[in-house]
């Protein structure tokens, strides 16, 4: 879709058009489901998270204020989502939380996987934006509404805490007596 095209959409979407609305999120699909498959793994939650976000999007595009924003916005509810459906899952069942058996999970580290899945949410989704979908921090900045500051000491923390898990584990613990 050419800058011309997206703005034009943008601009019909925000005055209620559909088919507008439609094609903007067409052409976000594969951005929205990398970053969903990032925070979540499974493919029906991504699935389930997506079209949550794109739902509320739709019912709330007419009080965005600034249209020029509207894939950070896009991307935000998207995380937003992303964040309580992992909650929620966290609450009702343990099993959720087993590794899927995919190609790509075979070679990482599980105990780091597991380490990352235990860090408090806002971590969590800081490092996975950051180090798994590969994000640079002024976009994961724009995205989550903080400064890049408050980004780098999270991501300090983040790193610090993983590091102190871990060495646990590899000196024959569990690693999970800090929690």
């Amino acid at each position: 879709m050419t800058d011309l095209a997206w703005k034009t959409d943008l601009q019909l979407a925000c005055a209620g058009d559909r088919d507008a609305f439609a094609r903007l999120i067409r052409e976000m699909q594969n951005e929205m489901y990398g970053m969903a498959k990032t925070l979540l793994h499974k493919d029906e939650d991504c699935a389930d998270a997506i079209q949550e976000a794109i739902l509320k999007a739709y019912r709330s595009i007419k009080r965005l204020r600034e249209p020029a924003y509207f894939r950070t916005w896009m991307f935000r509810i998207l995380i937003h989502e992303c964040q309580q459906l992992y909650r929620k899952q966290k609450r009702t069942s343990p099993s959720d939380k087993l590794p899927e058996r995919h190609a790509y999970e075979a070679a990482v580290d599980l105990d780091l996987q597991d380490a990352v899945n235990r860090l408090d949410e806002s971590l969590r989704t800081l490092v996975k934006l950051h180090y798994y979908a590969d994000l640079p921090l002024s976009q994961i900045a724009e995205m989550l509404g903080v400064s890049e500051g408050t980004l780098k000491s999270r991501l300090h923390r983040a790193r610090k805490q993983l590091a102190s898990w871990l060495s646990l584990s590899e000196k024959g613990g569990i690693g999970y007596e800090l929690q």
